[in-house]
């Protein structure tokens, strides 16, 4: 029989247990959801759903704005009450939950909300991280007495390596400051804190709704990489198209208040969901002509109601149920007409802009053209915002000029939204606006006829703002923005809360949009398809013009930093072959190195004895699982003890030469 091993990345050598003598990992499930239904009033959201999660499975929702994702959420939390069916999570497992929108006691400090429920361990690091803290802004007796006893009391109950993981999260999310108060934190701020206290907490099952919302592209990619490397279990809501194709290992659709599963990541959803919905649209057409036939044939009214006739007037009756039950979905519709754009677009001349001591821009200039698409890079707080209002004449520049064509007419969606009265119903929206839309065709529609366009059915369009989901309200945000027909689009943040029908609608909109565009965005995806042109805002007004799109920066990015790692390497190589030199000229082995120097062959002479002596009990047919584990770890042992006097050997040879 052919024997097959596992290689472990943490051994030097690969594991000598045969993998088909190893114990098979059961599948352990967390989470199960038996029969949920869930409805508002006359709004039925769900119905009968029912899916679970086992360990190391990274499962996302995803739904159009509306079917019901965060209620679901809220139900699993325990914040709703499900009309009906039955949510239950495996005993014993910790499960934490990310919200859209955190709910924090704003007087408290930004390390009791990091550390609020900790064991231990987790208050041991808490205290580290705030003596460290405490010690750094004041390096007197009594606060290097305070980080010596948080350090003893880590390494007591053996937190260190619990410690680098805390401390790696609160750097690569930029949660600082432990000691300030929360109600002084933005509301991205605010999200990281939330994030990072539940990746802190290592649940078994994490749950999370939109975690991408508020971190820059570095720390999205960052949290792709710690959940697969950490292979943590979630079930997560997100409309980010790479977070779903690099990290889910499962898609569940909710549409029209049912759940399709989907065993694979986005390309694997988006192609099996186009096949889902080929097929229904097949049988709904059948459906459809055999209604016809079934409706023709209880008009009749036959006089004779014999078994086989109230049957089918039952299965008619069945049948009128479901094809009335399937909910025609309204197609998002974006077709403005354009305002007619000039020669001259927009420049900045030597534009300079700070606050404090905080620089945004210096000394920028930039020359719009026709047609531009230009993404803008940054980490988050750099000044990304400020420019765009720059641009638009929503702030004004310290220094420098920004001269704007004639002809443009700016669009501008911003990362606040839309302010509105939260009784003024949705069609009143529109028409504060205007009553008349002119469409790229030269015709006017109505501002109700604009709304359907915009997937706002009649029954929805009196319905007061405050009713409509989060990304509802960003999609009558959009409308909003695009019916004044801009030429100039300015987009800050967009794709925060739309779901991927509205998406992938909007960048085919974007995609053929003949006026210049500026985007921000922590949607890769989104920008990759749209910014053909970057400019990085590196910080300390410095601003890098890059030709290519988000994908191809990173890329670049990669590169230099293997050239930089492989530059650092060959310096420390020859610092190192230099210092050797040096030490040679200067020492030889002592006596007792030379002992030491002998020895080592004898011992490592023995365990090659011993090691070949285990293997060859590992062949002899033994079939006691105990005994192969056994002898297959003393194999381990044995490499590993061999390695290392191996490496101390070669040292004591190099430095006796």
């Amino acid at each position: 029989m052919v024997q097959r091993f596992e290689r472990n990345s943490k051994d030097t050598f690969p594991s000598l247990i045969p993998l088909y003598l190893r114990p098979i990992k059961k599948s352990v499930n967390l989470l199960s959801v038996e029969n949920l239904a869930k409805a508002y009033s006359d709004k039925k959201l769900f119905s009968d759903i029912s899916f679970g999660i086992e360990q190391g499975e990274r499962v996302a929702l995803v739904a159009a704005n509306g079917a019901g994702k965060s209620t679901l959420l809220k139900i699993l939390s325990g914040k709703e009450i499900a009309d009906k069916g039955k949510v239950v999570f495996r005993n014993g497992i910790r499960t934490c939950f990310l919200e859209q929108e955190p709910e924090f006691d704003l007087n408290d400090t930004v390390y009791n909300a990091l550390f609020h429920d900790g064991n231990a361990m987790l208050l041991s690091v808490r205290d580290y991280e705030v003596a460290i803290e405490k010690h750094e802004a004041d390096p007197s007796p009594k606060n290097q007495k305070l980080l010596e006893d948080a350090m003893g009391k880590v390494d007591e109950l053996g937190a260190w390596n619990y410690e680098t993981n805390v401390k790696q999260i609160l750097s690569k999310l930029k949660v600082h400051h432990l000691d300030q108060k929360l109600n002084s934190l933005s509301g991205g701020e605010l999200k990281r804190v939330a994030l990072a206290r539940v990746l802190i907490e290592e649940p078994q099952l994490l749950i999370m709704d939109e975690p991408t919302n508020h971190l820059d592209l570095d720390m999205i990619e960052w949290l792709e990489n710690y959940f697969v490397r950490n292979n943590v279990t979630l079930f997560i809501v997100t409309h980010d198209r790479y977070f779903l194709d690099n990290v889910c290992s499962d898609i569940l659709e909710l549409e029209n208040g049912r759940l399709y599963p989907y065993h694979g990541n986005y390309e694997y959803f988006i192609e099996k969901k186009a096949e889902r919905e080929f097929n229904e649209a097949q049988e709904f057409d059948k459906a459809k002509n055999l209604f016809k036939r079934e409706l023709e044939w209880v008009r009749k009214m036959p006089r004779a109601r014999g078994t086989k006739s109230k049957a089918r007037v039952d299965d008619f009756h069945e049948l009128k149920e479901k094809l009335e039950s399937r909910k025609k979905t309204e197609a998002l519709v974006l077709e403005m007409k354009m305002k007619r754009m000039g020669g001259k677009i927009l420049e900045l001349e030597n534009v300079s802009k700070k606050f404090g001591d905080k620089v945004i821009l210096k000394d920028f200039s930039y020359l719009f053209k026709k047609g531009e698409r230009i993404g803008i890079v940054g980490k988050n707080g750099i000044g990304k915002t400020t420019f765009l209002n720059i641009l638009s004449g929503r702030e004004q520049p310290d220094s420098g000029k920004v001269t704007v064509g004639d002809t443009i007419v700016f669009g501008y969606y911003s990362q606040k939204g839309l302010v509105l009265k939260e009784d003024q119903r949705v069609i009143e929206v529109v028409k504060d606006i205007a009553e008349f839309i002119p469409m790229s065709d030269g015709t006017l529609v109505s501002a109700a006829q604009f709304l359907r366009m915009f997937r706002f059915p009649p029954e929805m369009q009196f319905t007061p703002v405050s009713k409509l989901s989060g990304g509802e309200k960003k999609r009558l945000y959009l409308l909003t923005v695009l019916v004044k027909s801009p030429n100039f689009l300015i987009l800050d943040e967009p794709t925060n809360d739309l779901d991927l029908v509205t998406l992938s609608t909007l960048e085919q909109f974007l995609a053929d949009f003949g006026g210049c565009l500026i985007i921000v965005s922590h949607d890769r995806y989104f920008m990759d398809r749209l910014a053909d042109h970057l400019l990085i805002m590196e910080g300390n007004g410095v601003v890098r013009d890059f030709i290519g799109n988000y994908s191809e920066y990173r890329e670049s990015l990669t590169e230099k930093e293997r050239e930089s790692v492989r530059q650092s390497k060959m310096e420390k190589s020859e610092v190192k072959a230099e210092q050797f030199a040096a030490q040679k000229e200067q020492k030889k082995l002592s006596g007792k190195e030379k002992q030491e120097y002998n020895k080592l062959e004898k011992e490592m002479a023995a365990l090659e004895v011993k090691k070949a002596a285990l293997a060859e009990q590992l062949g002899s047919g033994i079939t006691d699982h105990a005994e192969l584990f056994r002898i297959g770890n003393e194999i381990k042992e044995a490499s590993d003890l061999i390695e290392k006097k191996l490496l101390r050997w070669m040292e004591l040879g190099e430095k006796g030469n």
